[in-house]
Formats: C-alpha cells, structure tokens, sequence
C-alpha cells in the first residue's frame, strides 16, 4: 500500500502505479489526492507480523501503530504512547529533565504565543545564548531545523519551523560529539555499541541523511570502555524510562570540553537498510542483518502475546 504525505491511505491500482510507475522523485511517486479507504485485505489473518519502516508523521507518531493495536496484529517497535512521546521532542524533554536526565536547555515556542507576545519569546531564546537550534517539535530527518547564530535570524527560523509544527523547540548549541545507540528489547534491554556522526556541515542536516555523502558515520565510535559504558547505560535508561520497546536509537551529546553526556532525542523508526547506523552496531555487537530482523519479530509477537495474558 502506498501512503501520502497527510497519512492519506491509497487503493490497490493507485498503489501500484505511484510505486512502480511515477518515477524517482518522492515527490512525484506521493502526488496522488483524495480521501481512501483502507484496503480491507488487511483485516484478514494474512499477515503474522507488521513492520512498520515510515518515517515522521503517521509512521512513528503512534498513529499506524494504534490501527495494528486495533488490528489486533503484532508489530515490530515502540507502541503508540511511547512512539507519540518519542515524536514529540518538548515532551520528551520534559520527562527526561523530571527524572534528572540532562538534556540541552531549551525554550518552548507556541505559534499562539508567537503571534501575541514575539518580543518575550525572543528574549528567553536569546538569553540561552548562541547558538540555537530551532525545530519543529514534532517532525523527524532534521526537517525544518534551522542553527542560528546571528540573533537577527532567529525569527526566520521560528518561521521555519512553524511551517511544519505549531510547537517550536529552540535548544542550546552544544560543542559536542553526536553519539548514537541501538537499543533492543522488551523486558530484557540491551544496548549496542556506540556510533557517532560526523556531520558534513554546520550539524547533521536532512541533506547529510538522505542527499550529500560528505557525513561520515564512525561504528563503532572513538571512545575509551569506561565512556562506553556510560553511553550505554544512559541509553538503556532513557529507552526503559520512555516505555520503549522492540527497537529505538538514543542519540546522545557528547560535550568536548566536559565529556558530560546529554540526550538530545530518540528514534523509534532508525534507518534500516543493511548500511544504516542501528543495523550497523547490531552488526559490530554480534548480530547479524538477518539475525537483527528474526529478534526484532520475535520481539513483537512476544509483546503482542503478553499483552493478551495481561
């Protein structure tokens, strides 16, 4: 099935046409409009396991993954209450600093609160000090992420940001290492070895992820045992303490000067072509591509089955 930008949910010839036969822009190939329905062969008993690879809005928000809830079909990854908490990087925040987790500091914009009072808002940005990173608080891929590092840009890149969201997030720059875990589990939870990025520019944009080659990604990263130790130990309890399961990468910084840990976000969908980061250290950790998958589908008949013995 083929599914737009909005979540809209196209039929079986649309389908086919759109994915075999638009060509190669994602833009073309997702052109399609209308309201669909959802094609009813998928409340059938054909499918054992869902394996939901959507990236941003209606793939890792908890929406697809309440239609498998009700479904009543077993799915890889986080549930929804955790995928839309993980999506959603204010509130993750604000879970992570209850419970002493350091985090960058940040300031919450509402586009309300943009358009009434601008000028207060600027101010408790601003007094966070340069840089900034300005983002939509829930979207994925560093869409609509902006560095300010001039004060007089920060209203463009809240404009930015709310083209995409009506929640802002503008956090403190960081001088740091961008360092990623895989995570996998249920009950049992384990974390992989350590990667970093190091990002092309300025910071790991959309177009180091998906266009441009000059991002290099270290696995396993350049750390001593005792920090990755503590690497994995944060990311095991933020996995835990945001009620992921199945799979998800924690991304931490690193701080040169310091070498505190912070957490900047968690991703419940991780790239996963056999070249992506998590396959990639699941790799360096001892299991295999195809391995990794067989424990990812266990994974989620296991929880699938638990929840009907609760």
């Amino acid at each position: 099935m083929a599914i737009d930008r909005r979540g809209l949910w196209a039929t079986d010839d649309e389908s086919l046409r759109v994915l075999k036969g638009s060509g190669n822009r994602a833009d073309q190939a997702l052109s399609f409009t209308g309201v669909h329905r959802l094609n009813p062969s998928l409340l059938n008993d054909s499918f054992d396991v869902a394996f939901p690879v959507l990236h941003g809005p209606f793939g890792e928000d908890g929406t697809i993954q309440g239609l498998f809830e009700m479904l009543d079909l077993p799915y890889v990854g986080c549930g929804v209450a955790s995928s839309a908490l993980c999506m959603d990087k204010v509130q993750t925040k604000r879970v992570l600093v209850s419970h002493d987790l350091s985090t960058a500091p940040w300031v919450t914009v509402k586009d309300h609160a943009w358009l009434t009072d601008p000028e207060a808002l600027r101010r408790q940005a601003l007094d966070l000090g340069l840089p900034l990173f300005v983002k939509p608080s829930r979207m994925g891929s560093s869409v609509g992420i902006t560095k300010v590092v001039d004060g007089k840009t920060l209203d463009a890149a809240i404009a930015t940001a709310l083209r995409h969201d009506t929640t802002v997030l503008i956090e403190k720059g960081l001088e740091a290492r961008e360092i990623e875990v895989a995570v996998l589990g249920n009950q049992e939870i384990r974390a992989s070895v350590p990667g970093e990025v190091v990002p092309g520019g300025d910071f790991y944009t959309f177009e180091d992820k998906y266009v441009d080659d000059t991002c290099r990604l270290l696995a396993p990263a350049p750390l001593d045992q005792v920090m990755t130790e503590r690497v994995q130990e944060v990311a095991v309890s933020v996995f835990d303490l945001l009620g992921c399961q199945g799979m998800a990468r924690v991304d931490i910084f690193l701080e040169k000067t310091t070498g505190g840990l912070w957490v900047n976000e968690v991703n419940t969908i991780p790239g996963f072509t056999s070249i992506s980061m998590y396959p990639r250290l699941w790799k360096l950790s001892g299991l295999a591509y195809p391995d990794l998958l067989n424990e990812l589908l266990r994974l989620a008949i296991e929880r699938h089955d638990n929840a009907h013995l609760s």
